[in-house]
């Protein structure tokens, strides 16, 4: 997914938020991406390699995360809708960012940008880290924690190498990743179903929080699986009339990532027994073992589930250079995340996977499968400030009441779908927990430094 530069940093007014400038409206003409081709990208990107992990990793919390995931769905199209209208009102490369720094200024689409960022390269990590549970049915290397960090590493620097090697390369890779990947949902999601034994499913409340807090808990570690909603927004300058195709494609692509979804967490839900799905390293595999017997469809499914994570690591590194990128060209990031090689943002992609790197070898102490639980609950929280704050912009200019930014004959509307995605936002975050929040403050935090060290320079 390659994105176009943002404009150039606009002066701040003295009594409110920053004036991004005029829309350019070549995009919306010369735009790559058609409707199909967007919600394409909307879909890819949500049905990334978390959904190889995402059964075992709420399993302990009972039956009652099915339900969760059917709320989570109904907030994330709510917050598809939401970004929707925003990009509509401002079709610009950027997504939450942009939404962010026009509505509330530079400092705020920092914030956006510098969370988002983080979401990236550490979903990177949790990809990784759920890539060596599958990679451990073909080579066992599961009590070998030096060869299980080598392996992670592995995983994300050899996506790494191909976006150093430029966007051809990202694209095939891509390519062929997106087509294998459904290979195993589809086999689990719609086989399983004749599998399917209601002995195996395992209490409704399994956390014993009440079914309220399993819930919400279960919920905060979905959400992984829905990171990409705003994929679309993100790359709203590349999109065919993206006032209109931009809403589209995000609910769209998000509905058809919640049935996969669904139907795949229902089946191993119901085809492998809770007692063991809750430790399970490579869930689908041990679906598909229990489904037909033997050790070679676990296999095959591992081989696939590998490929896909592949892939998705692939396109999250080319996002997670790509994230900074439109505030670097705006003077809010280092210059040096602005700068392209075969148009890629070499610096951003060298960083990123740095991070990523460290963060691994830094939760891996504590187990694969606790690792990815508490690297997905990070970016529960780096996720949910760049969706509020963008929510938070929609009720802004419906405050407001700017005519150029909301449709009156529609105020009542998209007052609701605002404040439900706001809601829904802070839900996520109040189920993230302390460990995951407190992280996540601090690398939230840690990135002020870096906007007083920008702030300062672009005074002098």
């Amino acid at each position: 997914m390659q994105t176009s530069p943002a404009a150039p940093r606009q002066a701040t007014r003295p009594d409110g938020p920053t004036d991004p400038g005029p829309v350019d409206p070549t995009p919306a003409k010369n735009g790559r991406f058609g409707l199909a081709t967007a919600t394409a990208l909307v879909m890819g990107n949500i049905i990334g390699g978390g959904i190889f992990m995402i059964p075992a990793a709420v399993a302990p919390y009972g039956t009652v995360s099915l339900l969760a995931f059917a709320v989570l769905t109904v907030g994330a199209i709510v917050l598809a809708l939401v970004f929707g209208q925003l990009a509509r009102r401002n079709p610009r490369t950027g997504g939450p960012y942009v939404y962010a720094r026009e509505a509330f200024g530079d400092f705020a689409g920092f914030l956006s940008a510098w969370s988002y960022w983080i979401t990236t390269w550490v979903s990177n990590a949790a990809l990784a880290v759920a890539a060596v549970g599958y990679l451990d049915v073909l080579v066992p290397i599961h009590h070998d924690i030096a060869l299980e960090i080598t392996a992670a590493l592995a995983f994300q620097w050899l996506p790494a190498l191909a976006n150093l090697a430029g966007t051809r390369y990202v694209g095939a890779v891509q390519l062929v990743s997106t087509v294998l990947k459904f290979i195993p949902l589809l086999l689990v999601s719609v086989g399983g179903l004749f599998f399917f034994d209601p002995k195996n499913l395992g209490p409704f409340d399994g956390s014993g929080q009440g079914w309220a807090g399993g819930m919400t808990a279960a919920a905060a570690i979905l959400l992984f699986s829905y990171l990409g909603v705003e994929s679309a927004a993100m790359s709203a300058g590349q999109v065919r009339d993206p006032e209109r195709n931009v809403g589209r494609a995000s609910v769209l692509g998000t509905t058809g990532a919640a049935v996969v979804y669904l139907l795949g967490t229902l089946a191993v839900f119901g085809s492998v027994a809770h007692d063991r799905l809750v430790h399970s390293t490579a869930p689908f595999s041990d679906a598909v073992n229990g489904m037909f017997g033997g050790s070679w469809g676990g296999t095959a499914i591992a081989v696939a589930a590998l490929v896909s994570m592949t892939g998705a690591l692939n396109g999250w590194t080319l996002l997670a250079a790509q994230a900074p990128y439109a505030a670097a060209q705006d003077g809010l990031f280092p210059a040096a995340f602005g700068k392209e090689r075969r148009g890629v943002p070499t610096f951003g992609v060298l960083v990123s996977v740095a991070l990523a790197s460290v963060l691994t070898v830094l939760n891996f102490a504590s187990g694969a499968k606790h690792a990815f639980d508490m690297l997905v609950l990070v970016t529960t929280f780096t996720a949910t400030v760049p969706y509020l704050l963008s929510t938070a912009a929609q009720l802004y200019w419906l405050v407001r009441g700017a005519t150029e930014k909301v449709d009156h004959g529609r105020l009542v509307r998209d007052a609701v779908l605002g404040l439900g995605a706001f809601a829904f936002s802070l839900w996520l975050l109040a189920g993230a927990g302390y460990a995951a929040v407190y992280q996540g403050v601090l690398f939230l935090f840690a990135g002020i430094l870096v906007y007083v060290w920008m702030a300062g320079r672009r005074r002098d």
